[in-house]
């Protein structure tokens, strides 16, 4: 048995192949089918089955397009009520591949109708593909399916669910298990999640909080608390993914491109420049909001994804003609191509810029500005760094104008800068009373 995980890391994403005498299966694929038909064709392996251990809401999985593309079968609980062709994968049911078996668990917690593959070798190796259900350190959120697809359900029930799940699904599992998640570190699908890749389920029982001696009460009281913001994409993509996506390939090439702009005419549509903070500060279009994406780390398309809105059309300002393939493939991570109106270099014209920032007037006269503190609410409750700040978690700064007082010029500060850059550029197209300045990385001199 070959197995292969694959990392997205923007979006702290796991995807697997296993390949056993000639046929691969693939679990919880992401957009781009790329790499596992690369895989396939190294090892002459034709890819009979797909696995989705839950509908995802961070991610666009590409499922039915590789079902569509090579034959493959997709498995997925009867839970889910898929509309695309598919296997009830569930409690019992089992596919031999080569010389692997793969079997269903049933486990309900992250959502309702998730499940857990375990693929056993003929060498009695045993390896779990645990979704969101179990993660390295942690367990997946139970409070995404309040708002998201059309099977509801509350968190206290998914949580209580996984409670269960925790308690009695994985007892006849030895400890030699692999567990090999859907999601690491920086994923917003948990909240304490490792940046380890992949761990034993002996490993697990010893150090993992959810296989301590808790009762229902504090289990469930534990896993409510503190989770982290819930992006507006998220919902959305529950549904694309009940419904399977679109083709990648021609999905991305449909977006509008406009080469060296000198004139603006793209009406009141949101612009997002995802060109870097000195670029955008220097020359930007008049109401652009500032999400930058330059690398793996800077967590672009979830900021999207919180930011704007699921069907609101927008176009992108890009840095450079040669980004444009890239930065299509990460907008259609989360499925947002379809109201991707276009796409644009900017050319020598200038539009807008942004006022410099006095870093030394602020350090000795901080009563004369109002600060914005853009972090999430756990981060705020962990450590306020200005007494007097006003706490707006970014995803929320669109709707907030009236929250925002208007009388003193206004700082924004973030953790460490990527989101204040956002942050400042929201602002400013709330109003034109007062300038808005981002504190950037300074905010390091006030933690």
């Amino acid at each position: 048995m070959i197995i292969k995980q694959f990392e997205d890391k923007p979006l702290a994403h796991y995807s697997y192949a296993i390949i056993s005498e000639g046929e691969m299966a693939v679990v919880d694929p992401s957009r781009d089918v790329k790499p596992y038909y690369e895989l396939a064709e190294m090892h002459n392996a034709k890819i009979v089955a797909v696995f989705e251990t839950h509908p995802h809401a961070d991610f666009v999985s590409s499922h039915l397009q590789i079902h569509k593309e090579t034959g493959a079968d997709i498995y997925v609980s009867k839970l889910v009520g898929a509309s695309y062709p598919h296997i009830p994968f569930d409690d019992g049911d089992t596919l031999s591949l080569g010389k692997v078996t793969f079997k269903a668990i049933n486990t309900p917690g992250h959502s309702p109708d998730g499940i857990t593959v375990i693929a056993v070798d003929d060498k009695d190796n045993h390896i779990m593909f645990s979704g969101d259900t179990l993660f390295i350190g942690d367990v997946g959120r139970p409070d995404l399916r309040e708002k998201a697809g059309n099977m509801k359900a509350k968190r206290e029930e998914l949580a209580k669910s996984m409670y269960h799940t925790v308690k009695n699904k994985f007892n006849d599992l030895p400890d030699s298990t692999i567990i090999y998640p859907a999601h690491g570190a920086g994923s917003l699908c948990g909240k304490n999640l490792s940046t380890d890749p992949s761990s034993t389920l002996g490993r697990e029982r010893k150090e993992n909080w959810v296989f301590k001696n808790l009762s229902e009460a504090d289990f469930i009281e534990h896993i409510l608390k503190d989770q982290p913001f819930i992006p507006s994409y998220f919902g959305y993509n529950v549904d694309i993914n009940k419904e399977g996506a679109d083709n990648f390939e021609i999905s991305i090439a449909k977006p509008s491109f406009q080469f060296q702009v000198d004139k603006l005419e793209v009406s009141e549509t949101l612009i997002v420049d995802i060109r870097n903070q000195d670029d955008y500060n220097k020359n930007h279009l008049p109401k652009s909001i500032n999400i930058i994406a330059e690398t793996e780390d800077d967590k672009f398309e979830t900021w999207l994804g919180a930011i704007v809105k699921p069907e609101e059309p927008f176009y992108v300002v890009l840095n450079s003609v040669k980004d444009r393939e890239k930065v299509l493939s990460r907008i259609a991570k989360i499925g947002y191509e379809k109201q991707l109106k276009g796409m644009m270099t900017l050319g020598k014209a200038t539009f807008a810029d942004s006022k410099p920032f006095n870093l030394e007037d602020f350090k000795n006269n901080k009563n004369k500005y109002t600060i914005v503190d853009v972090r999430n609410k756990s981060e705020v409750e962990e450590q306020m760094f200005f007494k007097d700040a006003i706490t707006i978690p970014l995803d929320q700064l669109r709707d907030s104008e009236a929250n925002i007082p208007t009388d003193k010029p206004i700082v924004v500060h973030c953790a460490g800068g990527y989101r204040s850059a956002t942050g400042s550029s929201i602002i400013s197209n709330l109003t034109n009373k007062v300038p808005v300045y981002d504190l950037s990385d300074a905010v390091e001199n006030y933690k």
